[in-house]
C-alpha cells in the first residue's frame, strides 16, 4: 500500500464536526457549532433569486464585482473613518476562513513566526503549519481573556512574519478595547509585521461597546488585513461569502494566490449582498438583535449550577462548570450530549497544551424556542 505522507499528518477531524454528529446522532439540542437555526431575510433569498434569473450565473470578476467592493469600501470607510478603494484594497472571497487561509499562504514563508492567541478559531494554526511557519501562541486566561501586550513583546522576534487577532473573539465573546489597539499599534510600529485582524464578528458586539476595528488605527491599517464574513452578519453561513480589505500593495499580493485557490466567489450572491448592502440598518441593527438573544439565554440559566461572565460579543457564550463535575471539558461536553441533549464545544481543544479550564461554548443564535428548551435541560443539571 502506498505511503501518505500528509503535510498534516497530525491533524484530525475538527470538533465543530465531532459535536455535530454527535448532537445528530443523539438528537439533541445543537447549540455547538455557530450557525443560526432561524429563517434568512426573505428579501436577501429573493434578491439571489433575482440575480440568477438576470443571468449573473458565470464567473464573477476575480476580486469581486465592483458593486458589491463599493459599498462594502463606502460602508467600512464611513463606519471607521477609513480610506479603502474599492478597485485595489477589497476582494470579495469564499467566506472568511479562505481569506484567512490566502493571507497566511501569501506571506508566510519557512519558519516565519505567527503570533496567535489561544484559544483560536481552529484554522490558524494548520495554516501556518502547512506553509512551514511557527506558530507563537500566547494562551489567554479565563473569564475576561485580556491581552498582556508585555507578553507579546517579549514574543516579538527577528522572525516574527504576522500577528493574528481576533476581535470580538471567538470563542470567549471578549472584545478588544480602543487601549488595546492603540497598545498593539504602538508595539508594531517600525516593524515589517503583518497584521491579520480577524473580525467576522464585528456588528454582533454587545452592552454599548463600540467595535474596534483595525481599520480605525493608521498604523494597524496600513499593514493589516481584514477578514469579515456575510455569513455571520446575514444569518447565511451555509452560503460561504466573506471579505478581506488591505492596502494596495497587500492586496495585490493577496490576489495573486486567491485567482488561483478560488478565481471568484459566487456571482448572483455577490449581486445581491450588493444591494443589500445599501440599507445599513441589515447590520446596524444586530447588536440589539443579538443582545436579546444573549440575555433572554442567560436569564433562563440564571438558576443553574452553571457560572458566567456576560459574552461582550460574539453569539456564543462560556458557561463554567467547576461546581458541576472534575471532568474534562471534552468529556462532559459528549456526556451532555449523549445523556441530556444537549450540544456545547469544549474549549481545551483551542488552548495551549489542551489547558482545562472547565468551560464550554453555548451559540444562543437560535430561536427563542430552541434557548428554552436548552436551558430547562441545563437548569436540570
Amino acid at each position: 500500500m502506498q505511503h501518505i505522507n500528509s503535510k498534516l499528518q497530525e491533524v484530525e477531524t475538527t470538533i465543530f464536526t465531532v459535536m455535530s454528529n454527535l448532537a445528530a446522532k443523539h438528537n439533541a439540542i445543537n447549540l455547538s457549532q455557530g450557525f443560526p437555526n432561524f429563517e434568512t431575510d426573505t428579501g436577501l433569498i429573493d434578491l439571489v433569486t433575482y440575480a440568477m434569473k438576470k443571468g449573473y450565473n458565470q464567473y464573477a470578476p476575480m476580486p469581486g464585482l465592483m458593486a458589491l467592493r463599493a459599498i462594502i469600501a463606502e460602508n467600512t470607510n464611513t463606519l471607521h473613518a477609513s480610506a479603502y478603494h474599492p478597485e485595489t484594497e477589497v476582494t470579495v472571497t469564499s467566506g472568511a476562513t479562505q481569506a484567512i487561509f490566502t493571507i497566511i499562504s501569501a506571506f508566510v514563508h519557512l519558519d516565519d513566526e505567527v503570533i496567535i492567541f489561544k484559544p483560536a478559531y481552529d484554522c490558524y494554526e494548520p495554516s501556518i503549519q502547512l506553509f512551514g511557519g511557527k506558530v507563537v501562541p500566547i494562551q489567554l486566561s479565563v473569564p475576561n481573556f485580556g491581552v498582556n501586550w508585555g507578553e507579546v513583546a517579549s514574543k516579538i522576534t527577528s522572525k516574527t512574519r504576522m500577528i493574528i487577532i481576533n476581535t470580538p473573539h471567538n470563542p470567549s465573546g471578549s472584545v478588544l478595547s480602543k487601549e488595546d489597539m492603540l497598545q498593539l499599534e504602538k508595539l508594531l510600529k517600525d516593524t515589517n509585521i503583518i497584521l491579520l485582524s480577524d473580525e467576522v464578528y464585528e456588528h454582533i458586539i454587545f452592552d454599548g461597546q463600540k467595535h474596534q476595528s483595525a481599520a480605525k488605527f493608521p498604523g494597524l491599517a496600513a499593514r493589516a488585513f481584514i477578514t469579515a464574513s456575510f455569513g455571520k452578519t446575514f444569518h447565511t453561513t451555509g452560503w460561504k461569502m466573506g471579505y478581506c480589505l488591505a492596502p494596495k500593495d497587500l492586496m495585490a499580493a493577496f490576489r495573486k494566490v486567491h485567482q488561483f485557490n478560488v478565481f471568484c466567489s459566487n456571482h448572483p450572491m455577490q449581486y445581491a449582498l450588493a444591494e443589500y448592502l445599501k440599507n445599513p440598518d441589515h447590520y446596524l441593527s444586530l447588536p440589539s438583535f443579538y443582545q436579546e438573544k444573549r440575555d433572554l439565554f442567560l436569564s433562563l440559566i440564571q438558576g443553574s449550577r452553571f457560572t458566567f461572565t456576560p459574552a461582550s460579543g460574539t453569539y456564543f457564550q462560556l458557561l463554567n462548570y467547576a461546581t458541576i463535575t472534575d471532568e474534562g471539558d471534552v468529556a462532559f461536553a459528549k456526556k451532555l450530549t449523549r445523556e441530556h441533549k444537549i450540544a456545547s464545544i469544549p474549549i481545551s481543544v483551542f488552548n495551549l497544551n489542551g489547558q482545562d479550564d472547565k468551560v464550554l461554548r453555548f451559540c444562543f443564535a437560535k430561536t427563542e424556542d430552541t434557548l428554552e428548551r436548552a436551558a430547562e435541560i441545563l437548569c436540570s443539571i
